[in-house]
């Protein structure tokens, strides 16, 4: 392993930018090698802001490459499977973006293609690494507000998606693409599996935007039972206009929770009394999990390192998929689901 870890982007979109950012400006032990982009602008762009030289238009010709150690995947879902295989078959750590996969076949593949070339794979989930999330992880752990009973989660995003994202078969729809992270922070905080769910969906906005994708939707509400008998809830809206939100509430044996907080920075403005107070909000995500995303990518490169098992692994992405599956056939067939029908449905994996 060189002094360095070198990465190579794939996918210069939003949360390509976000990661190279973290790798280039802020993670002494890692450097940017190589960008893969299909769109030659985009794939400049990328590389003109980060320094980045080797620039590929196919992951192809970046393996033939080959001069760097782990790749960062921020592509579609749907293109998800076959990047991280080739990247393990190749001998490249992975650090895969969420949602894992569209299919829990897809997630075994990438999880057994991992182990199999001995190559770390980590999920993007920032939040197991925001600063606030972990100080709620430690204390809950620490018993202070006792056994979780109850908990609700919240993802409302201001942007419409883009079209594929719109499309199951694509990308598993809203619950998947804004909502995964609620799917792994339910499961992580309250410490347990999710048994059974039950899902309610609506369209309002899309009409106005001519979205005519079959099942689409902007806003859903999952009920969750845990194995350990506790309850939960989730809730998405996107697009929500008013900006990024994402909050958590836990309701314990002795006492109570609460994560993040709408309010973006904490001033207050009395600008006019017809106005009354005015705060700043989250405009973006990228803004709210801003330290998620650098420490995140730090407990990557220092995996790779030290040659340790990433906290956020392929066994949490598929959990957080196999949610999203069995919510989306409880909206489709207006019926609570039971996670094991989802689960048995697949040649099981170490659930």
């Amino acid at each position: 392993m060189p002094d360095r870890v070198r990465v190579c982007l794939v996918g210069g979109g939003r949360v390509a930018k976000v990661h190279a950012n973290s790798v280039t400006r802020h993670i002494a032990a890692a450097t940017a090698s190589a960008v893969v982009e299909p769109v030659q602008e985009v794939r400049d762009a990328v590389g003109d802001q980060y320094g980045i030289a080797a620039r590929f238009e196919t992951f192809e010709a970046a393996l033939d490459w080959g001069e760097f150690d782990a790749v960062l995947i921020t592509t579609p879902t749907f293109t998800h499977k076959t990047l991280a295989v080739l990247s393990a078959e190749a001998g490249k750590h992975v650090f895969l973006e969420k949602p894992m996969a569209i299919t829990l076949e897809e997630c075994d593949a990438i999880i057994a293609a991992a182990e199999r070339h001995g190559v770390l794979l980590q999920l993007g989930f920032m939040r197991r690494f925001d600063p606030e999330f972990v100080a709620a992880y430690e204390r809950i752990q620490a018993g202070e507000i006792g056994r979780p009973m109850l908990i609700k989660s919240l993802t409302h995003g201001p942007g419409l998606p883009p079209p594929w994202a719109r499309d199951l078969a694509k990308s598993n729809g809203m619950l998947a693409e804004v909502n995964s992270h609620d799917w792994d922070c339910v499961r992580w905080l309250m410490g347990s599996n999710p048994q059974r769910v039950y899902a309610e969906i609506a369209n309002f906005k899309g009409p106005a935007h001519h979205i005519n994708t079959p099942h689409f939707y902007d806003n859903a509400i999952v009920n969750i039972r845990f194995e350990s008998g506790g309850l939960g809830s989730i809730s998405g809206v996107c697009p929500c206009e008013y900006g990024y939100d994402a909050r958590v509430e836990i309701v314990g044996e002795r006492g109570l929770m609460q994560i993040g907080d709408i309010r973006g920075q904490a001033v207050i403005i009395a600008a006019n009394r017809d106005k009354g107070y005015i705060t700043p909000i989250y405009r973006t995500w990228p803004e709210r999990f801003a330290w998620g995303y650098i420490r995140e990518m730090e407990h990557f490169v220092g995996c790779i390192r030290s040659g340790t098992a990433p906290r956020a692994d392929g066994l949490a992405g598929r959990w957080a998929l196999a949610g999203v599956l069995a919510a989306t056939r409880s909206f489709l067939e207006e019926r609570p689901v039971l996670l094991s029908e989802v689960l048995d449905s697949v040649p099981p994996a170490q659930t």
